[in-house]
C-alpha cells in the first residue's frame, strides 16, 4: 500500500492513478493531521509526502516518522516544488529516502517508488550449512558437493541437516527416528540404517564423515580436512 499525502487533489489523483496502473494499492490524504492519525492504525509500504501541507507540513511529519521507533523504517519520498532546494536537502538530512520535484512525470514517480522499495527491502541471506565444499541450502532445500547437485529424499535431507547443524554431536537412534520420522517411539532400526547407508552413498567421499557410534547412533565427524576426504 502506497500512501500519497498531497493537498492538491488534482496532483494526488494523478499520483494514485499512476501507481494503481503500475499495480500498487494506494490511499490518499490531503491533510497532514489526518494522515498522522491514520498512521496510528495502519502502516503503508511507502509514503509519497508533499512538503507543503495544511495541519502539519511534510518536514514536520517526516521528522516525527523518522524519530519514531515504530515508523522509522517506512520509506518516504518527499515531493517538493521547483526551487525549494532547502526543503529537499533538509528532507534528505532528516532521513527521506528520495525526493521528486514538482512538476514531475508520472513515469518518474513510479520509477522512484519502485527503486526505493527495492532498496528498502531487507536482504535475506540464504541459510547455508557447510562442511568443506558440501553445502546444504536450507531455503532452497538443495545439496551440492564440490559444485555438483546431490539429489536427496526428504528424510535423507533432514538427516544431513541435523548432522551439519551440530557437527560432532552424537544423535541416538531414538533421537534421529523421532526428529526425522516425527514418531515418539523407535521404529524398525533397519529403516534408519538403510537411510544412513543410502545417504553415505549419495554423498560420495563426504559420506565417510557420517560416523557410526557403536551402541549409540550416528554423528558428523568434526575433524575436517578436504585433502584427506
Amino acid at each position: 500500500m502506497i500512501w500519497c499525502v498531497e493537498d492538491d487533489s488534482g496532483i494526488r489523483d494523478i499520483e494514485m492513478y499512476a501507481l494503481n496502473s503500475a499495480g500498487f494499492e494506494t490511499k490518499g490524504f490531503e491533510d497532514g493531521i489526518v494522515f498522522w492519525e491514520a498512521l496510528q492504525k495502519e502502516k503503508p509500504e511507502l509514503i509519497v509526502l508533499d512538503v507543503m501541507l495544511p495541519g502539519m507540513d511534510g518536514i514536520e511529519l517526516l521528522t516525527k516518522i523518522k524519530e519514531s521507533d515504530e515508523y522509522s523504517t517506512i520509506p518516504v519520498i518527499m515531493a517538493t516544488a521547483k526551487g525549494q532546494e532547502y526543503d529537499r536537502i533538509h528532507g534528505l538530512e532528516l532521513g527521506a529516502d528520495d525526493y521528486i520535484v514538482k512538476p514531475f512525470s508520472v513515469m518518474e514517480m513510479v520509477s522512484r517508488v519502485k527503486a526505493v522499495l527495492r532498496r528498502s527491502k531487507p536482504k535475506q541471506e540464504s541459510r547455508l550449512l557447510k562442511a568443506g565444499e558440501l553445502i546444504v541450502n536450507l531455503d532452497e532445500h538443495t545439496v551440492t558437493a564440490d559444485g555438483n547437485r546431490v539429489s536427496l529424499t526428504h528424510k535423507e535431507f533432514e538427516l544431513l541437516r541435523m548432522f551439519l547443524s551440530h557437527p560432532g554431536m552424537v544423535y541416538t537412534r531414538d533421537q534421529l527416528f523421532s526428529q526425522v520420522w516425527k514418531l515418539d517411539y523407535m521404529g524398525d532400526s533397519r529403516t534408519l540404517d538403510s537411510h544412513i547407508r543410502t545417504l553415505r552413498h549419495k554423498l560420495g567421499e563426504y559420506g565417510k564423515k557420517i560416523e557410526t557410534v557403536r551402541n549409540v547412533g550416528y554423528r558428523w565427524e568434526v575433524h575436517y580436512d578436504k585433502k584427506n576426504i
